[in-house]
């Protein structure tokens, strides 16, 4: 089913696709949205906007999603499975859908117990891949989970993640099958430093002939320190980063360290570009937003396709 996402149309013409991520405020200020957002402008396809990302309180998903909508963007919903039920997860489906938002990452979410309100009660009604089921089922049939009819269906294009790194390693490409199954349609990977790593893990999403199934968009995120990449091979859940990144990083001057990580940035892409079955990239550029048209623009993704 055709919806009128300009990132669905990238990517069935066959173009690399480029997307980016924009991280709401911790207050109601339209402007942040708005500073990220210019930003951007000509050098993604979609922005992803995050949805109280590890468990902090933020603005929430779609208000910046529809602030995006106005700048003239293709804006992406992301959805947790946190904190709602299924009574509310269905209605913010609808409500999104209605506001003309095109496209939507389905995800678990962070467990609260890391971000700022621990003692919240998390609900983890359904997980991911019940949440993409969900989706499609909505916009394809017509029905709540209930099996009772909608009437207006929601048209989203159907996003989720992947993490190519976790424990155990041997199941990450089922995991990928069963979204696929469920009814995925695209798919933002974990942030990639172990291309060795990722290579295989691709290998066996080709050999289960997944890539053939759903667009995979490879994510990148690139380092401003060696106390970034540190923190990201030693505290966050299922990143892998080679100590050889870091050491490269040592290798060059305090000063020079940021330009030194959108090298690898750059080079990273240009390597995935290579990679049989990756049909995009999803730059998380965390709270450097401004160096998002930099990247694109020297991995030669530039100009962007017009649909």
């Amino acid at each position: 089913m055709k919806t009128n996402s300009r990132l669905e149309k990238i990517l069935e013409k066959g173009e690399f696709a480029v997307t980016s991520e924009c991280g709401p405020p911790r207050g109601a200020d339209p402007d942040v949205i708005r500073k990220k957002g210019e930003l951007l402008k000509g050098v993604v396809d979609a922005v992803n906007v995050t949805d109280n990302q590890t468990s902090v309180v933020r603005m929430s998903s779609w208000a910046s999603c529809l602030i995006l909508k106005d700048m003239g963007f293709d804006p992406i919903v992301q959805m947790v499975c946190r904190d709602r039920n299924r009574i509310a997860i269905q209605s913010d489906i609808l409500g999104a859908a209605a506001l003309g938002i095109n496209n939507i990452l389905c995800l678990s979410g962070d467990h609260q117990k890391f971000g700022d309100h621990p003692s919240a009660k998390n609900v983890f009604d359904m997980d991911s891949i019940q949440l993409i089921w969900t989706v499609k089922r909505m916009r394809d049939e017509g029905l709540f989970i209930s099996g009772e009819e909608i009437k207006g269906r929601p048209n989203l294009f159907i996003g989720a993640a992947a993490n190519p790194f976790a424990d155990p390693f041997d199941i990450r490409a089922l995991r990928l099958a069963k979204k696929v199954a469920a009814g995925v349609e695209f798919i933002q990977t974990q942030c990639i430093y172990n291309l060795e790593r990722f290579e295989k893990w691709m290998e066996m999403v080709k050999d289960m002939g997944l890539h053939e199934k759903v667009h995979i968009l490879a994510g990148v995120t690139p380092f401003k320190s060696i106390g970034m990449a540190k923190y990201m091979k030693n505290f966050v859940p299922g990143m892998d980063v080679p100590d050889a990144l870091i050491d490269r990083l040592k290798g060059v001057p305090k000063e020079k360290r940021a330009n030194e990580g959108i090298k690898i940035a750059i080079e990273t892409i240009q390597r995935l570009k290579e990679i049989k079955g990756i049909h995009g990239v999803h730059i998380m550029a965390i709270e450097w937003e401004e160096k998002v048209p930099e990247i694109v623009e020297a991995a030669g993704l530039l100009p962007r396709p017009e649909v």
